[in-house]
């Protein structure tokens, strides 16, 4: 197989209205993964109806409600290469009340880009604080601050230097170092240093938007930590037998290793020895993380597993949880937790009702300092301390020893209520 650029999902965040569609749009445009044609379509579009200037935001809002309502609503995803990535690029809604389909873009991001508007009635924002937090929570490692509108802020230097400082207080306060930061003047909607570098703000010497993105760092394959592979379909393929297919997340699989698949079969696990590995159609002798596979098992039947099943090597067994301890933000439910709440939690490929036991601390969403201990209820905005416990037996781990197995969702009636990440369990 030819060497792949490597791959990086880049979730594009940021509160409503400072730029974030914008500037995919016109990054995605200058660098000719638009063409013209397309891009004049929208630009007539715009105008009918009312809203010039909105045309490179409609490059990510194809639903017709967003362009009428000029608010992304849903998670858009576009493919997107540069010389040294492939990336796909998640624009995740800013607006309040579509914050779930932003957990789900955050939550399969390796990098951020959080856009702050310049505007003088701007920079940061309630959601801008909403977004950095659960960025933090849901592990997305990397972050790129686009601090967008400066023709707004007539590419005045001072203004620049007050919200990369504003946002920086913010960064600091959830964990991000922001000198690990990438902080980039722009403007969007004139393009601004998206790709292009801007001949209006001589004091810039950083990066355009996108030289930013291709700074970014590989991120790690995390070949060191124990195999995990959450199992996605199991297929019954003639003349081959059972092929699981799934996504290594850690770990490395190998011809010949011995395997165990759990919960499988009332939590027992069921054992067997990987025969062949194959991804887009080619067989391999081994699989990394990020990797898709499908794979055949001596000794596994097509009865034996099922989606939500977790693989790992017989040595080192994924870790089946009787309950379970979680750092957990509650994001739009529609009244309030309480002890007893039993939603569908996805973790991984799983989805399994969970009870909320007991809720041991309500906690400050922007800083994690205790509010109160042992509170009767949580509410939409809180982030809490939760034990849970699994209706049947679950694989999850600790985000401590691997994060990649530690984070989930609450679903709840058709919408995410909830985000989390596992902190402390019980081993079945």
């Amino acid at each position: 197989m030819a060497k792949e650029k490597t791959h990086i999902n880049l979730v594009f965040i940021g509160h409503v209205d400072h730029g974030k569609s914008t500037a995919v749009g016109r990054m995605l445009y200058d660098s000719k993964n638009i063409d013209e044609q397309t891009m004049r379509k929208l630009q007539e579009k715009a105008k009918q109806l009312g809203k010039p200037g909105f045309e490179f935001a409609f490059i990510m809002d194809n639903l017709k409600e967003e362009q009428e309502r000029g608010v992304t609503i849903d998670l858009a995803h576009k493919k997107f290469e540069t010389d040294k990535y492939y990336f796909t690029i998640i624009d995740a809604p800013g607006h309040r009340d579509f914050i779930k389909n932003m957990i789900t873009g955050a939550s399969q991001a390796d990098a951020g880009v959080l856009v702050v508007s310049a505007n003088m009635s701007d920079g940061v924002q309630a959601q801008t604080k909403e977004h950095v937090f659960l960025a933090r929570t849901l592990g997305v490692s990397q972050l790129i601050i686009g601090i967008n509108k400066m023709d707004l802020a007539k590419y005045d230097q001072k203004r620049f230097e007050e919200v990369k400082k504003q946002v920086s207080d913010l960064l600091k306060s959830v964990q991000y170092n922001p000198d690990d930061v990438q902080f980039v003047a722009m403007a969007a909607f004139p393009g601004d240093n998206v790709v292009k570098k801007s001949d209006k703000m001589a004091w810039y010497t950083g990066p355009t938007l996108l030289e930013a993105i291709n700074n970014l760092k590989e991120p790690e394959k995390p070949t060191d930590l124990p195999l995990r592979l959450p199992i996605q379909d199991v297929y019954n393929i003639t003349g081959i037998g059972v092929v699981p297919v799934g996504r290594v997340e850690t770990g490395v699989m190998k011809i010949g290793d011995k395997v165990i698949f759990v919960p499988a079969r009332e939590g027992k696990g069921v054992t067997g020895e990987v025969k062949s590995i194959e991804m887009h159609h080619e067989q391999m002798q081994q699989a990394l993380p990020g990797d898709n596979i499908g794979f055949n098992v001596r000794g596994i039947g097509k009865k034996d597993i099922a989606r939500g099943d977790v693989l790992g090597k017989v040595d080192n067994p994924p870790t089946v949880a009787t309950e379970f301890t979680a750092r957990m933000i509650v994001l739009n439910h529609p009244t309030v937790v309480t002890v007893g709440y039993t939603p569908v939690f996805h973790i991984h490929t799983a989805q399994v009702a969970c009870k909320v036991i007991a809720i041991e601390k309500k906690l400050n969403p922007a800083t994690g300092e205790t509010l109160q201990e042992n509170p009767d209820f949580i509410k939409n905005g809180d982030a809490a301390i939760v034990k849970i416990k699994p209706i049947t037996p679950l694989v999850i781990e600790k985000y401590s020893e691997i994060p990649h197995m530690a984070r989930f969702a609450i679903r709840d009636s058709g919408s995410t209520v909830a985000a989390g990440q596992c902190i402390d369990l019980v081993k079945k």
